[in-house]
């Protein structure tokens, strides 16, 4: 009976918090869901390391240039040429959807007129200005969702703990009090951004050197919400974000997380690099892009603009051509979900929201002019090539009246249609796609 009445009596407690998680999930979920369909962003790298075109604030840490001659390049940081509503088109034409920009790199140079410290564009560059501020007004007004990387570590800074590989300032349990004046060095610059920008997207980085109490994680995580509950913050705040970032490397296998996005460059550098011309192909890029839609995650494609502000035409060129693909293949990138299991189609594909749309990526041009569908156990209502609207034939094989399996499923794909890139080839079913995952075995009646 005294169980009963505790019970009882913590009952619609218990229900308040069902309530409460059930509502934080449906408002994570809201949240998430632009950022889930948007499947492209651009990433710029822009800072002094563009002057000398040396490794960003990485060139000093790793001892390859000292910290007083990696920081002349200050005199050379000028942005005479920036066009932040050249950056802001010409970001929205390749198709991305926003934008991440490193408004502090590990150096600790800030690119707006922080009121934390003087390194930064307006106190201590060739600039003497604001660039952080335009560029983001611009993405607004280009309809661009704002992504603001900041750097957790401060290598520059006395206040910090690290400064090179080699060389440590003190140990946090030494000097309690100097690390408390860091913090509030760095969260008072996240307070400055949060208030003046309200960004869609946190990109921290460099949380590694620190543990989640020594960067006070809940604190600031309290802080950002606060500006903007539904604000987005990557897994590089000690993991307690809201989607994983791998780096460079393109999953092989399908993530786990629900949310993820691919950050990685054009060439081999993030910031611009005189010397680094090893582009990737637009090709090469649409095909990494493809693949993280088929895994159902995002592209985040770096740019690295050069000191003046401008940006390499090589990069230009990239930006253009995933430009014309995106737009003439719309339908079948944003908003869609992860493809079906390589089992069933030889290459990349995606389904629309409903799962009743097949979109399925052709890269080349088919040997016989023919692609083939395994294990589609749905009728197909309609096929037809995306960006195009050419309906295409198809013919099915090894299906037989005594048994549930399927058949192959062969599209006819005529040279007409073939895109420089991806050709995309939509499938309509006649409802949720339904994948045959038995094992087919010998006829039993017939």
């Amino acid at each position: 009976m005294r169980t009963f009445l505790i019970i009882l009596l913590l009952t619609p407690f218990m229900l308040k918090a069902q309530t409460e998680i059930t509502q934080d999930s449906i408002f994570y979920k809201q949240k998430m869901e632009w950022f889930k369909e948007a499947k492209l962003g651009i990433f710029i790298h822009w800072g002094i390391y563009a002057v000398n075109g040396i490794s960003e604030s990485w060139s000093f840490y790793n001892n390859y240039i000292s910290h007083e001659d990696y920081m002349k390049q200050l005199k050379g940081f000028t942005a005479k040429k920036y066009d932040p509503e050249y950056w802001a088109k010409l970001i929205k034409e390749s198709g991305a959807k926003y934008s991440v920009i490193t408004s502090k790199h590990h150096d600790g140079f800030a690119l707006w007129n922080t009121k934390y410290g003087n390194l930064n564009a307006v106190k201590q560059s060739a600039a003497k200005k604001d660039v952080l501020t335009p560029f983001v007004k611009a993405l607004r007004k280009n309809d661009l969702n704002v992504g603001i990387y900041f750097s957790l570590p401060d290598w520059s800074s006395d206040l910090y703990t690290n400064y090179t590989r080699d060389i440590k300032r003190y140990k946090i349990e030494d000097d309690p009090k100097r690390w408390d004046k860091f913090k509030k060095y760095y969260q008072g610059q996240l307070k400055e951004l949060a208030t003046n920008y309200k960004p869609d997207i946190w990109w921290f980085d460099g949380d590694w050197e620190h543990n989640d109490k020594e960067w006070d994680v809940p604190k600031v995580k309290s802080m950002l919400l606060s500006s903007n509950p539904k604000t987005i913050i990557n897994s590089r705040l000690r993991q307690k974000g809201d989607y994983d970032t791998p780096e460079q490397g393109l999953p092989i296998m399908k993530p786990k997380s629900k949310y993820w996005e691919l950050c990685m460059t054009m060439n081999e550098s993030w910031g611009y690099q005189h010397s680094d011309n090893h582009y990737k192909s637009s090709q090469q890029v649409i095909d990494i892009f493809v693949d993280c839609i088929s895994k159902g995650g995002n592209l985040l494609l770096d740019i690295g603009p050069k000191a003046d502000g401008t940006i390499p035409d090589e990069q230009v060129k990239i930006l253009k051509d995933l430009g014309r693909w995106t737009k003439k293949h719309s339908k079948a990138i944003y908003g869609t979900q992860a493809g079906i299991p390589y089992e069933y189609y030889y290459g990349p594909t995606a389904l629309s929201k409903d799962s009743t749309l097949l979109y399925v990526y052709v890269r080349d041009i088919p040997k016989d002019g023919k692609v083939a569908l395994r294990g589609i156990k749905n009728k197909i209502n309609r096929i037809y090539v995306v960006g195009n609207g050419a309906m295409l034939e198809h013919d099915v094989f090894s299906k037989v009246y005594w048994s549930s399996y399927p058949g192959l499923t062969y599209i006819d794909v005529p040279k007409a249609v073939i895109d420089k890139y991806y050709t995309v080839i939509a499938v309509l079913l006649d409802g949720k796609i339904d994948l045959y995952d038995k094992v087919h075995g010998a006829i039993e009646s017939n």
